[in-house]
């Protein structure tokens, strides 16, 4: 009789996962999918989430020490490919795979993280126009952030030494790939702020792969960028190139030496404009000064300004003139006072009572008034009896 061997499920599990861990094509496998069931563990760090296809799907994992290398985001409904694996899950015997690099299918993973930040950038408002700060037309001094070596920080410093060498030129150099690239310029933009070092800052570099401009698709970069309150000319890689630094900046330039150019004025157009000026303003003073000697010549053929005394001797006598009818007309004002002032006497001297009393009348008065009637006074009564030349104090003796 055969005997029987009895395995724990632990035992058979853990067969199984050796098989699968031992067979050398399952170890490292590329596999086609599209992501569902996607879990970030942001405590952790490890994403979990499924792979499928129109006919199956299965359970894989990515720890945080490969998750933390992506460049872009993993979401649902993403397709990708993935480098893993396949092993089983000891505890519950579930078949997974254990991933150990992801890119988009179709879209390389730099280019997938870029645009994932570009829109994230956009829809927070860091490109907008409104955000832009305007240049200063004659800047003092002129920040340049960028590699110390190669033909960018040349083509720079020949432009601005060329064009405006009036401008202090402060040069801050940094890596611009690689790793701590982004570090080194993030902390450059934020020293020259803290600093006011300079009135515009260049950034930029020359041309390259989307791996060697990367520094400048950073978000920590991007958002020094942002955060700026000096304005900031964008000029990494050529013309074609564009980065997330070349939204954010307040202008972009398609290449370092443009930069330049667009930072400063140049200062030959600038003499040459000075001159231009200089003859302007000499034509309008030449025409002021004709202009002033026209109406000079126009004011001195006037018989005012060339006989001044003809004027005043005019004046003299339109004064005199003047003189003699104030003269009259006072005449005749007074000589109407003095008619007007003779007829009142007359018409005064005609009503005086002294004129009716020098006929011969009398006028009786007591403490009461001026007796107009017998009735006014009683037999003893005392009055004064006036008369054109004086009073004389009588009494009532009776009636008659």
């Amino acid at each position: 009789m055969e005997e029987r061997r009895t395995i724990t499920v632990s035992e058979l599990n853990g067969y199984v996962k050796t098989l699968l861990e031992s067979d050398k094509l399952l170890t490292s496998v590329y596999i086609s999918g599209e992501i569902s069931n996607f879990t970030n563990h942001y405590s952790s760090g490890h994403l979990y989430m499924s792979l499928k296809d129109d006919n199956a799907l299965v359970r894989a994992v990515m720890f945080k020490g490969y998750a933390s290398k992506l460049r872009f985001k993993p979401a649902n409904g993403m397709k990708v490919i993935v480098r893993a694996k396949a092993s089983l899950y000891g505890k519950d015997g579930s078949f997974q795979i254990y991933i150990e690099s992801m890119e988009p299918d179709g879209i390389g993973a730099l280019q997938m993280a870029y645009e994932q930040l570009k829109q994230k950038l956009a829809e927070e408002g860091l490109f907008d126009q409104s955000r832009k700060k305007p240049l200063p037309p004659f800047p003092k001094r002129v920040g340049v952030i960028t590699s110390p070596t190669g033909a960018a920080v040349r083509d720079m410093l020949n432009v601005l030494g060329r064009r405006y060498p009036m401008a202090e030129v402060i040069f801050h150099p940094v890596l611009v790939q690689g790793e701590g690239a982004k570090g080194q310029i993030a902390d450059a933009l934020r020293r020259f702020n803290a600093l006011r070092a300079a009135d515009v800052i260049l950034l930029g570099r020359g041309g390259g792969s989307i791996e060697e401009l990367w520094a400048f698709n950073e978000e920590e970069v991007a958002r020094a960028v942002a955060a700026s309150d000096i304005p900031i000319i964008s000029a990494v890689g050529h013309e074609t190139d564009f980065t997330i630094c070349d939204f954010v900046a307040d202008m972009r330039a398609p290449t370092p030496s443009a930069a330049a150019e667009l930072a400063v004025p140049d200062q030959n157009q600038l003499r040459h404009r000075l001159v231009q000026l200089y003859r302007l303003l000499k034509q309008d003073i030449n025409h002021a000064v004709e202009q002033q000697e026209k109406r000079l010549t126009v004011l001195k053929s006037k018989r005012c300004l060339a006989t001044p005394l003809f004027y005043v001797e005019e004046q003299a006598m339109r004064l005199d003139y003047l003189t003699r009818r104030f003269a009259a007309a006072g005449q005749q004002y007074l000589a109407r006072g003095d008619r007007r002032v003779t007829a009142a006497a007359a018409k005064l001297d005609a009503l005086s009572p002294l004129k009716v009393l020098s006929r011969g009348y009398a006028i009786a008065t007591t403490e009461s008034g001026v007796v107009k009637s017998v009735n006014d006074v009683a037999a003893g009564d005392e009055f004064v009896l006036q008369v054109a030349d004086g009073n004389l104090s009588c009494q009532v003796l009776g009636e008659k």
